[in-house]
Protein backbone atom coordinates (compact mmCIF):
# COMPACT_ATOMS: atom_id res chain seq x y z
CA UNK A 1 0.00 0.00 0.00
CA UNK A 2 1.39 3.40 -1.01
CA UNK A 3 -1.25 5.14 1.09
CA UNK A 4 -1.99 3.70 4.51
CA UNK A 5 -4.82 4.81 6.78
CA UNK A 6 -5.32 3.21 10.17
CA UNK A 7 -8.86 2.73 11.46
CA UNK A 8 -9.54 1.93 15.13
CA UNK A 9 -13.28 1.27 15.57
CA UNK A 10 -14.41 0.72 19.17
CA UNK A 11 -17.48 -1.50 19.50
CA UNK A 12 -19.59 -1.80 22.64
CA UNK A 13 -19.20 -5.55 22.99
CA UNK A 14 -16.39 -7.29 24.80
CA UNK A 15 -17.98 -10.48 26.10
CA UNK A 16 -19.81 -12.25 23.28
CA UNK A 17 -17.10 -14.07 21.34
CA UNK A 18 -19.33 -14.79 18.37
CA UNK A 19 -20.08 -11.10 17.89
CA UNK A 20 -16.46 -10.11 18.43
CA UNK A 21 -15.31 -12.66 15.86
CA UNK A 22 -18.05 -11.75 13.38
CA UNK A 23 -16.95 -8.09 13.39
CA UNK A 24 -13.31 -9.12 13.00
CA UNK A 25 -14.19 -11.39 10.07
CA UNK A 26 -16.12 -8.60 8.36
CA UNK A 27 -13.03 -6.39 8.44
CA UNK A 28 -10.56 -9.12 7.47
CA UNK A 29 -12.70 -10.24 4.53
CA UNK A 30 -12.95 -6.74 3.05
CA UNK A 31 -10.60 -6.51 0.05
CA UNK A 32 -7.27 -4.78 0.76
CA UNK A 33 -8.04 -4.37 4.47
CA UNK A 34 -5.51 -5.81 6.87
CA UNK A 35 -6.74 -6.56 10.38
CA UNK A 36 -3.89 -5.89 12.81
CA UNK A 37 -5.35 -6.33 16.26
CA UNK A 38 -8.51 -7.31 18.14
CA UNK A 39 -8.50 -6.33 21.82
CA UNK A 40 -11.65 -7.29 23.76
CA UNK A 41 -12.22 -6.28 27.38
CA UNK A 42 -14.64 -8.18 29.61
CA UNK A 43 -14.89 -5.54 32.35
CA UNK A 44 -15.20 -2.68 29.87
CA UNK A 45 -17.51 -4.73 27.62
CA UNK A 46 -15.77 -3.15 24.68
CA UNK A 47 -13.57 -4.36 21.83
CA UNK A 48 -11.01 -2.24 20.04
CA UNK A 49 -10.20 -3.31 16.48
CA UNK A 50 -7.25 -1.99 14.50
CA UNK A 51 -6.86 -2.36 10.76
CA UNK A 52 -5.13 -0.58 7.90
CA UNK A 53 -6.04 -0.03 4.26
CA UNK A 54 -5.89 2.57 1.53
CA UNK A 55 -8.28 5.55 1.82
CA UNK A 56 -11.04 3.91 -0.21
CA UNK A 57 -10.89 0.41 1.21
CA UNK A 58 -10.63 1.59 4.80
CA UNK A 59 -14.15 3.05 4.49
CA UNK A 60 -15.45 -0.27 3.15
CA UNK A 61 -13.85 -2.18 6.02
CA UNK A 62 -15.35 0.11 8.65
CA UNK A 63 -18.80 -0.11 7.05
CA UNK A 64 -18.62 -3.91 6.86
CA UNK A 65 -17.89 -4.04 10.59
CA UNK A 66 -20.67 -1.57 11.38
CA UNK A 67 -23.23 -3.66 9.49
CA UNK A 68 -22.45 -6.64 11.71
CA UNK A 69 -22.76 -4.48 14.83
CA UNK A 70 -26.14 -3.20 13.64
CA UNK A 71 -27.40 -6.77 13.52
CA UNK A 72 -25.79 -8.13 16.67
CA UNK A 73 -25.36 -5.37 19.29
CA UNK A 74 -28.29 -3.91 21.23
CA UNK A 75 -27.30 -0.95 23.37
CA UNK A 76 -30.44 -1.22 25.50
CA UNK A 77 -28.77 -4.06 27.41
CA UNK A 78 -25.18 -2.85 27.40
CA UNK A 79 -23.30 -2.43 30.68
CA UNK A 80 -19.54 -1.91 31.10
CA UNK A 81 -16.82 0.07 32.82
CA UNK A 82 -15.90 2.16 29.77
CA UNK A 83 -17.82 5.32 28.76
CA UNK A 84 -19.94 4.67 25.65
CA UNK A 85 -22.79 6.06 23.61
CA UNK A 86 -23.17 3.70 20.66
CA UNK A 87 -22.84 0.16 19.35
CA UNK A 88 -20.03 1.47 17.16
CA UNK A 89 -18.98 4.00 19.74
CA UNK A 90 -16.11 5.78 18.03
CA UNK A 91 -14.41 5.20 14.68
CA UNK A 92 -11.28 7.30 14.12
CA UNK A 93 -9.17 7.39 10.96
CA UNK A 94 -5.45 8.03 11.37
CA UNK A 95 -2.83 8.86 8.70
CA UNK A 96 0.02 6.34 8.77
CA UNK A 97 1.92 6.62 5.47
CA UNK A 98 1.50 8.61 2.27
CA UNK A 99 -1.71 10.22 3.55
CA UNK A 100 -2.35 13.68 4.98
CA UNK A 101 -4.60 14.59 7.86
CA UNK A 102 -6.85 16.45 5.43
CA UNK A 103 -7.30 13.27 3.40
CA UNK A 104 -8.28 11.40 6.56
CA UNK A 105 -10.82 14.12 7.34
CA UNK A 106 -12.43 13.47 3.98
CA UNK A 107 -12.33 9.72 4.60
CA UNK A 108 -14.12 10.15 7.94
CA UNK A 109 -16.82 12.34 6.41
CA UNK A 110 -17.38 9.89 3.60
CA UNK A 111 -17.66 7.07 6.12
CA UNK A 112 -19.97 9.06 8.43
CA UNK A 113 -22.40 9.93 5.65
CA UNK A 114 -22.55 6.39 4.30
CA UNK A 115 -22.95 4.93 7.79
CA UNK A 116 -25.87 7.26 8.49
CA UNK A 117 -27.50 6.72 5.11
CA UNK A 118 -27.16 2.92 5.02
CA UNK A 119 -27.89 2.06 8.65
CA UNK A 120 -30.15 4.96 9.59
CA UNK A 121 -28.11 6.00 12.65
CA UNK A 122 -26.89 9.36 13.99
CA UNK A 123 -23.23 10.20 13.44
CA UNK A 124 -21.11 12.98 14.95
CA UNK A 125 -17.77 14.31 13.72
CA UNK A 126 -14.92 14.96 16.14
CA UNK A 127 -11.26 15.99 16.38
CA UNK A 128 -9.84 17.24 13.05
CA UNK A 129 -13.14 16.51 11.28
CA UNK A 130 -15.30 18.51 13.70
CA UNK A 131 -17.33 21.35 12.23
CA UNK A 132 -18.34 22.89 15.57
CA UNK A 133 -15.69 23.83 18.14
CA UNK A 134 -17.86 23.07 21.17
CA UNK A 135 -18.09 19.43 20.14
CA UNK A 136 -14.59 18.78 18.88
CA UNK A 137 -13.55 16.45 21.71
CA UNK A 138 -14.99 13.01 22.34
CA UNK A 139 -15.94 13.68 26.00
CA UNK A 140 -17.93 16.74 24.89
CA UNK A 141 -20.01 14.66 22.50
CA UNK A 142 -20.26 11.64 24.78
CA UNK A 143 -21.24 13.57 27.91
CA UNK A 144 -23.94 11.67 29.79
CA UNK A 145 -23.17 8.64 27.59
CA UNK A 146 -25.84 6.51 25.92
CA UNK A 147 -28.43 7.32 28.59
CA UNK A 148 -28.29 11.04 27.78
CA UNK A 149 -28.87 10.72 24.04
CA UNK A 150 -32.73 10.91 24.02
CA UNK A 151 -32.73 14.39 25.60
CA UNK A 152 -29.60 15.77 23.91
CA UNK A 153 -30.07 14.69 20.31
CA UNK A 154 -33.29 16.67 19.89
CA UNK A 155 -31.54 19.91 20.87
CA UNK A 156 -30.43 22.06 17.95
CA UNK A 157 -26.85 22.31 19.21
CA UNK A 158 -26.58 18.52 19.45
CA UNK A 159 -28.13 17.65 16.14
CA UNK A 160 -25.88 14.99 14.52
CA UNK A 161 -23.70 15.82 11.51
CA UNK A 162 -25.21 12.91 9.59
CA UNK A 163 -28.31 10.80 10.07
CA UNK A 164 -31.52 11.23 12.07
CA UNK A 165 -31.80 13.74 14.91
CA UNK A 166 -33.66 11.17 16.94
CA UNK A 167 -32.93 8.38 19.37
CA UNK A 168 -32.16 4.94 17.89
CA UNK A 169 -32.34 2.82 21.09
CA UNK A 170 -30.60 -0.31 19.85
CA UNK A 171 -27.70 1.68 18.35
CA UNK A 172 -27.26 4.95 20.21
CA UNK A 173 -24.90 7.21 18.25
CA UNK A 174 -21.47 6.98 16.60
CA UNK A 175 -18.59 9.44 16.63
CA UNK A 176 -16.11 9.47 13.75
CA UNK A 177 -13.29 11.72 12.65
CA UNK A 178 -9.60 12.05 11.86
CA UNK A 179 -6.97 12.32 14.55
CA UNK A 180 -3.33 11.85 15.33
CA UNK A 181 -2.13 8.38 16.33
CA UNK A 182 -3.61 7.77 19.78
CA UNK A 183 -2.00 5.32 22.17
CA UNK A 184 -4.38 3.66 24.63
CA UNK A 185 -2.20 2.95 27.63
CA UNK A 186 -2.83 1.49 31.09
CA UNK A 187 -0.48 1.51 34.07
CA UNK A 188 -1.16 -1.24 36.62
CA UNK A 189 -1.35 -0.53 40.35
CA UNK A 190 -1.53 -2.88 43.31
CA UNK A 191 -4.02 -0.55 44.92
CA UNK A 192 -7.61 0.63 44.82
CA UNK A 193 -9.62 2.26 42.02
CA UNK A 194 -9.83 5.44 44.09
CA UNK A 195 -6.05 5.61 44.30
CA UNK A 196 -5.74 4.99 40.58
CA UNK A 197 -8.25 7.73 39.81
CA UNK A 198 -6.49 10.12 42.17
CA UNK A 199 -3.27 9.61 40.22
CA UNK A 200 -5.09 9.99 36.88
CA UNK A 201 -6.52 13.33 38.02
CA UNK A 202 -3.03 14.55 38.84
CA UNK A 203 -1.66 13.59 35.44
CA UNK A 204 -4.37 14.12 32.82
CA UNK A 205 -4.53 17.47 31.04
CA UNK A 206 -7.98 18.36 32.45
CA UNK A 207 -6.77 17.60 35.97
CA UNK A 208 -9.45 18.25 38.57
CA UNK A 209 -10.84 21.23 36.68
CA UNK A 210 -9.82 24.62 35.25
CA UNK A 211 -8.37 25.75 38.57
CA UNK A 212 -6.31 22.59 39.06
CA UNK A 213 -5.03 21.25 35.71
CA UNK A 214 -2.98 18.08 35.45
CA UNK A 215 0.69 17.66 34.68
CA UNK A 216 0.60 16.52 31.05
CA UNK A 217 -0.77 17.85 27.79
CA UNK A 218 -2.78 15.73 25.36
CA UNK A 219 -3.60 13.15 28.01
CA UNK A 220 -7.06 11.94 28.96
CA UNK A 221 -7.33 9.57 31.86
CA UNK A 222 -9.19 8.01 34.73
CA UNK A 223 -8.71 5.26 37.31
CA UNK A 224 -10.59 2.01 37.51
CA UNK A 225 -10.37 -1.55 38.82
CA UNK A 226 -10.05 -4.50 36.46
CA UNK A 227 -11.46 -7.67 37.98
CA UNK A 228 -9.91 -9.79 35.23
CA UNK A 229 -6.43 -8.86 36.45
CA UNK A 230 -7.29 -8.18 40.12
CA UNK A 231 -5.57 -4.79 40.06
CA UNK A 232 -6.29 -1.12 39.58
CA UNK A 233 -5.22 0.80 36.49
CA UNK A 234 -4.50 4.37 35.55
CA UNK A 235 -6.03 4.21 32.08
CA UNK A 236 -5.12 6.99 29.65
CA UNK A 237 -5.39 8.02 26.04
CA UNK A 238 -2.17 9.63 24.86
CA UNK A 239 -3.58 11.81 22.11
CA UNK A 240 -0.14 12.83 20.87
CA UNK A 241 2.74 10.60 21.92
CA UNK A 242 5.22 13.19 20.64
CA UNK A 243 3.94 15.53 23.37
CA UNK A 244 3.45 12.98 26.16
CA UNK A 245 4.99 9.60 25.35
CA UNK A 246 4.14 6.39 27.24
CA UNK A 247 7.43 6.16 29.14
CA UNK A 248 7.05 9.67 30.57
CA UNK A 249 3.50 8.88 31.71
CA UNK A 250 4.71 5.58 33.24
CA UNK A 251 7.49 7.27 35.20
CA UNK A 252 5.05 9.91 36.44
CA UNK A 253 2.63 7.23 37.66
CA UNK A 254 5.53 5.64 39.55
CA UNK A 255 6.26 8.98 41.23
CA UNK A 256 2.63 9.51 42.20
CA UNK A 257 2.25 5.92 43.38
CA UNK A 258 5.32 6.23 45.60
CA UNK A 259 3.69 9.19 47.37
CA UNK A 260 0.67 6.99 48.12
CA UNK A 261 2.91 4.03 49.05
CA UNK A 262 1.40 1.71 46.45
CA UNK A 263 3.21 -0.50 43.96
CA UNK A 264 3.29 -0.20 40.18
CA UNK A 265 3.03 -3.58 38.48
CA UNK A 266 3.89 -2.91 34.85
CA UNK A 267 1.72 -1.47 32.12
CA UNK A 268 -0.33 -2.38 29.08
CA UNK A 269 -0.64 -1.01 25.56
CA UNK A 270 -4.14 -1.54 24.22
CA UNK A 271 -4.12 -2.15 20.48
CA UNK A 272 -1.01 -1.27 18.52
CA UNK A 273 1.77 1.28 18.97
CA UNK A 274 4.09 3.13 16.56
CA UNK A 275 7.70 1.99 16.56
CA UNK A 276 8.82 5.57 17.14
CA UNK A 277 7.11 5.63 20.55
CA UNK A 278 8.96 2.46 21.58
CA UNK A 279 12.33 3.70 20.35
CA UNK A 280 11.83 7.04 22.13
CA UNK A 281 11.35 5.10 25.35
CA UNK A 282 14.45 3.02 24.61
CA UNK A 283 16.61 6.11 24.16
CA UNK A 284 15.22 7.54 27.41
CA UNK A 285 16.21 4.48 29.44
CA UNK A 286 19.53 4.06 27.60
CA UNK A 287 20.50 7.62 28.51
CA UNK A 288 19.06 7.48 32.02
CA UNK A 289 20.87 4.25 32.90
CA UNK A 290 24.04 4.80 30.87
CA UNK A 291 23.38 1.73 28.74
CA UNK A 292 24.93 0.81 25.39
CA UNK A 293 22.42 -0.83 23.05
CA UNK A 294 22.57 -0.72 19.25
CA UNK A 295 20.25 -3.38 17.88
CA UNK A 296 16.63 -2.38 17.42
CA UNK A 297 15.28 -5.66 18.76
CA UNK A 298 17.28 -5.19 21.96
CA UNK A 299 15.93 -1.65 22.32
CA UNK A 300 12.40 -3.00 21.99
CA UNK A 301 13.13 -5.68 24.59
CA UNK A 302 14.50 -3.03 26.97
CA UNK A 303 11.26 -1.06 26.74
CA UNK A 304 9.13 -4.16 27.23
CA UNK A 305 11.06 -4.84 30.44
CA UNK A 306 11.21 -1.28 31.77
CA UNK A 307 7.52 -0.59 31.16
CA UNK A 308 6.46 -4.09 32.22
CA UNK A 309 4.48 -4.57 29.03
CA UNK A 310 4.20 -8.33 29.62
CA UNK A 311 2.55 -7.84 33.01
CA UNK A 312 -1.07 -8.67 32.11
CA UNK A 313 -0.70 -10.18 28.63
CA UNK A 314 2.24 -11.12 26.39
CA UNK A 315 3.61 -8.19 24.39
CA UNK A 316 4.64 -9.59 21.01
CA UNK A 317 6.43 -6.81 19.08
CA UNK A 318 5.51 -8.40 15.74
CA UNK A 319 1.84 -8.23 16.68
CA UNK A 320 1.83 -4.93 18.60
CA UNK A 321 4.17 -2.53 16.76
CA UNK A 322 2.40 -1.24 13.67
CA UNK A 323 5.48 -0.98 11.44
CA UNK A 324 6.37 -4.60 12.17
CA UNK A 325 2.85 -5.77 11.40
CA UNK A 326 2.53 -4.10 8.03
CA UNK A 327 6.18 -4.49 7.03
CA UNK A 328 6.88 -6.51 3.94
CA UNK A 329 10.07 -8.47 3.52
CA UNK A 330 12.70 -6.32 1.78
CA UNK A 331 13.04 -7.00 -1.92
CA UNK A 332 16.67 -8.09 -1.63
CA UNK A 333 17.08 -11.34 -3.57
CA UNK A 334 20.88 -11.09 -3.58
CA UNK A 335 21.41 -9.91 0.01
CA UNK A 336 18.93 -12.54 1.16
CA UNK A 337 20.88 -15.40 -0.42
CA UNK A 338 23.14 -17.75 1.47
CA UNK A 339 26.82 -16.89 1.07
CA UNK A 340 27.36 -19.98 -1.08
CA UNK A 341 24.45 -19.10 -3.38
CA UNK A 342 25.64 -15.50 -3.77
CA UNK A 343 29.14 -16.62 -4.76
CA UNK A 344 27.69 -19.10 -7.24
CA UNK A 345 25.47 -16.33 -8.66
CA UNK A 346 28.48 -14.04 -9.11
CA UNK A 347 30.44 -16.88 -10.73
CA UNK A 348 27.63 -17.65 -13.17
CA UNK A 349 27.38 -16.75 -16.84
CA UNK A 350 25.66 -13.38 -16.40
CA UNK A 351 26.94 -9.84 -16.15
CA UNK A 352 24.99 -9.14 -12.95
CA UNK A 353 25.58 -9.27 -10.06
CA UNK A 354 28.95 -7.80 -10.88
CA UNK A 355 31.67 -5.61 -9.46
CA UNK A 356 29.34 -3.04 -7.90
CA UNK A 357 27.36 -5.56 -5.87
CA UNK A 358 30.53 -7.38 -4.84
CA UNK A 359 32.07 -4.05 -3.77
CA UNK A 360 29.07 -3.38 -1.53
CA UNK A 361 29.55 -6.81 0.08
CA UNK A 362 33.26 -6.24 0.66
CA UNK A 363 32.79 -2.73 2.09
CA UNK A 364 30.01 -3.96 4.36
CA UNK A 365 32.23 -6.78 5.65
CA UNK A 366 35.03 -4.30 6.27
CA UNK A 367 32.87 -2.03 8.41
CA UNK A 368 31.41 -5.10 10.08
CA UNK A 369 34.84 -6.32 11.15
CA UNK A 370 35.56 -2.94 12.71
CA UNK A 371 32.27 -3.07 14.61
CA UNK A 372 33.04 -6.62 15.74
CA UNK A 373 36.42 -5.66 17.23
CA UNK A 374 34.83 -2.70 18.99
CA UNK A 375 32.16 -4.90 20.52
CA UNK A 376 34.75 -7.48 21.60
CA UNK A 377 36.72 -4.72 23.33
CA UNK A 378 33.77 -3.07 25.07
CA UNK A 379 33.08 -4.47 28.52
CA UNK A 380 36.29 -6.46 28.79
CA UNK A 381 37.77 -5.76 32.20
CA UNK A 382 41.31 -4.97 31.05
CA UNK A 383 39.94 -2.50 28.48
CA UNK A 384 37.59 -0.63 30.83
CA UNK A 385 39.67 2.52 30.42
CA UNK A 386 38.56 2.77 26.78
CA UNK A 387 34.87 1.98 27.31
CA UNK A 388 33.88 5.57 26.50
CA UNK A 389 35.85 5.48 23.26
CA UNK A 390 34.30 2.15 22.20
CA UNK A 391 30.77 3.41 22.89
CA UNK A 392 31.42 6.28 20.49
CA UNK A 393 33.23 4.22 17.83
CA UNK A 394 30.98 1.18 17.49
CA UNK A 395 27.70 2.84 16.29
CA UNK A 396 29.04 4.37 13.04
CA UNK A 397 30.71 1.07 12.07
CA UNK A 398 27.61 -0.93 12.98
CA UNK A 399 25.39 1.46 11.01
CA UNK A 400 27.70 1.53 7.97
CA UNK A 401 27.78 -2.27 7.80
CA UNK A 402 23.97 -2.46 7.83
CA UNK A 403 23.48 0.50 5.45
CA UNK A 404 25.69 -1.10 2.81
CA UNK A 405 23.67 -4.32 2.65
CA UNK A 406 20.78 -2.87 0.53
CA UNK A 407 23.39 -1.55 -1.92
CA UNK A 408 24.14 -5.15 -2.97
CA UNK A 409 20.79 -5.39 -4.74
CA UNK A 410 20.58 -1.70 -5.60
CA UNK A 411 23.61 -1.93 -7.86
CA UNK A 412 22.23 -4.87 -9.80
CA UNK A 413 18.80 -3.22 -10.03
CA UNK A 414 20.37 -0.04 -11.42
CA UNK A 415 22.14 -1.99 -14.13
CA UNK A 416 18.87 -3.76 -14.97
CA UNK A 417 17.25 -0.36 -15.64
CA UNK A 418 20.00 0.47 -18.13
CA UNK A 419 19.65 -2.89 -19.89
CA UNK A 420 15.88 -2.39 -20.10
CA UNK A 421 16.40 1.01 -21.73
CA UNK A 422 18.64 -0.61 -24.37
CA UNK A 423 15.68 -2.71 -25.45
CA UNK A 424 13.45 0.31 -26.19
CA UNK A 425 12.45 0.86 -29.85
CA UNK A 426 14.34 3.40 -31.98
CA UNK A 427 12.44 3.29 -35.24
CA UNK A 428 11.55 6.98 -35.26
CA UNK A 429 13.36 10.13 -34.18
CA UNK A 430 10.96 10.52 -31.24
CA UNK A 431 11.50 6.93 -30.12
CA UNK A 432 15.26 7.29 -30.40
CA UNK A 433 15.25 10.52 -28.35
CA UNK A 434 13.18 8.84 -25.66
CA UNK A 435 15.45 5.79 -25.67
CA UNK A 436 18.57 7.94 -25.35
CA UNK A 437 17.04 9.88 -22.45
CA UNK A 438 16.20 6.63 -20.65
CA UNK A 439 19.70 5.30 -21.27
CA UNK A 440 21.16 8.42 -19.68
CA UNK A 441 18.85 8.05 -16.68
CA UNK A 442 19.82 4.40 -16.36
CA UNK A 443 23.51 5.27 -16.53
CA UNK A 444 23.15 7.95 -13.87
CA UNK A 445 21.42 5.51 -11.56
CA UNK A 446 24.18 2.98 -12.26
CA UNK A 447 26.68 5.70 -11.29
CA UNK A 448 24.93 7.04 -8.20
CA UNK A 449 24.55 3.62 -6.55
CA UNK A 450 28.33 2.94 -6.47
CA UNK A 451 28.82 6.55 -5.37
CA UNK A 452 26.48 5.79 -2.47
CA UNK A 453 28.54 2.70 -1.63
CA UNK A 454 31.64 4.88 -1.55
CA UNK A 455 29.97 7.55 0.57
CA UNK A 456 28.64 5.06 3.12
CA UNK A 457 32.05 3.40 3.38
CA UNK A 458 33.77 6.77 3.70
CA UNK A 459 31.76 7.55 6.85
CA UNK A 460 33.32 4.57 8.64
CA UNK A 461 36.98 5.59 8.46
CA UNK A 462 37.23 7.73 11.59
CA UNK A 463 35.63 5.01 13.71
CA UNK A 464 37.80 2.31 12.12
CA UNK A 465 40.88 4.35 12.95
CA UNK A 466 39.66 4.74 16.53
CA UNK A 467 39.22 0.98 16.85
CA UNK A 468 42.78 0.56 15.56
CA UNK A 469 44.02 2.94 18.27
CA UNK A 470 42.00 1.66 21.23
CA UNK A 471 40.67 -1.78 20.31
CA UNK A 472 41.91 -5.10 21.60
CA UNK A 473 45.28 -5.56 19.91
CA UNK A 474 44.73 -9.31 19.96
CA UNK A 475 42.24 -8.62 17.14
CA UNK A 476 44.84 -6.75 15.09
CA UNK A 477 44.38 -8.94 12.01
CA UNK A 478 40.61 -8.41 12.07
CA UNK A 479 41.08 -4.63 11.98
CA UNK A 480 43.68 -4.97 9.22
CA UNK A 481 41.39 -7.14 7.13
CA UNK A 482 38.50 -4.76 7.87
CA UNK A 483 40.48 -1.73 6.74
CA UNK A 484 41.71 -3.40 3.55
CA UNK A 485 38.18 -4.69 2.81
CA UNK A 486 36.69 -1.24 3.31
CA UNK A 487 39.36 0.24 1.02
CA UNK A 488 38.79 -2.49 -1.58
CA UNK A 489 35.02 -2.03 -1.47
CA UNK A 490 35.37 1.71 -2.03
CA UNK A 491 37.95 1.15 -4.80
CA UNK A 492 35.69 -1.40 -6.49
CA UNK A 493 32.71 0.95 -6.35
CA UNK A 494 34.94 3.69 -7.79
CA UNK A 495 35.95 1.53 -10.74
CA UNK A 496 32.30 0.60 -11.37
CA UNK A 497 31.39 4.29 -11.34
CA UNK A 498 34.20 5.21 -13.76
CA UNK A 499 33.25 2.40 -16.12
CA UNK A 500 29.65 3.65 -16.29
CA UNK A 501 30.71 7.29 -16.69
CA UNK A 502 32.09 6.84 -20.23
CA UNK A 503 28.76 7.28 -22.04
CA UNK A 504 27.43 10.17 -19.93
CA UNK A 505 26.68 13.14 -22.18
CA UNK A 506 26.49 15.81 -19.47
CA UNK A 507 29.99 17.22 -18.79
CA UNK A 508 28.90 19.17 -15.70
CA UNK A 509 27.40 16.04 -14.17
CA UNK A 510 30.55 14.06 -14.98
CA UNK A 511 32.78 16.73 -13.41
CA UNK A 512 30.72 16.99 -10.22
CA UNK A 513 30.52 13.22 -9.64
CA UNK A 514 34.17 12.56 -10.41
CA UNK A 515 35.32 15.25 -7.97
CA UNK A 516 33.36 13.57 -5.19
CA UNK A 517 34.46 10.08 -6.17
CA UNK A 518 38.15 10.99 -6.48
CA UNK A 519 38.12 12.59 -3.03
CA UNK A 520 36.53 9.53 -1.40
CA UNK A 521 38.93 7.13 -3.15
CA UNK A 522 41.90 9.24 -2.06
CA UNK A 523 40.76 9.23 1.56
CA UNK A 524 40.28 5.48 1.44
CA UNK A 525 43.86 4.86 0.34
CA UNK A 526 45.25 7.31 2.88
CA UNK A 527 43.14 6.15 5.84
CA UNK A 528 43.73 2.48 5.22
CA UNK A 529 47.50 3.03 5.34
CA UNK A 530 47.18 5.13 8.52
CA UNK A 531 45.29 2.27 10.20
CA UNK A 532 47.92 -0.27 9.18
CA UNK A 533 50.66 2.03 10.51
CA UNK A 534 48.83 2.50 13.84
CA UNK A 535 48.49 -1.24 14.30
CA UNK A 536 52.13 -1.82 13.33
CA UNK A 537 53.30 0.64 16.01
CA UNK A 538 50.99 -0.84 18.67
CA UNK A 539 52.40 -4.29 18.00
CA UNK A 540 56.04 -3.19 18.07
Amino acid sequence: MDKIVECVPNFSEGRDKQTIDAIADAIAETPRCRLLDVDPGNSTNRTVYTFVADPDCVVEGALAAARVARERIDMRWHRGEHPRMGALDVCPFIPVAGVTMDECVEVSKRFGKRLADELGVPVYLYEESAILDYRKKLPQIRKGQYEAIPNRIVQEKWKPDFGPAGFVPEWGATVTGARFFLIAYNVNLLGTPNQAHRIALNLREAGRGPEEPGRFKDVKGMGWYVNDYNLAQVTVNLNNYLVTPPHILFEAVKEEAAKLKIAVAGSQIVGVVPLQAILQAAEYYIEKEGLFILDEDQKVRLVVERLGLNSVAPFDPKAKIIEYIIAEAPDEPLAGMSLRSFIQEVAGRSIAPGGGSVSAVIASLGAGLGAMVGKLTLGVRRFETVDAEMRALIPPLHEAALALIPMIDADTDAFADYVAAQGLPKNTEKEEDFRNAQLQLGLKKAIEVPLSIMTLGDKAWDAMMGVAKYGNIASRSDVEVGAKALEAGIWGAYRTLVNNMGDINDPEYRKKIMEKADAVRGRATENCQKILDILEKRSA
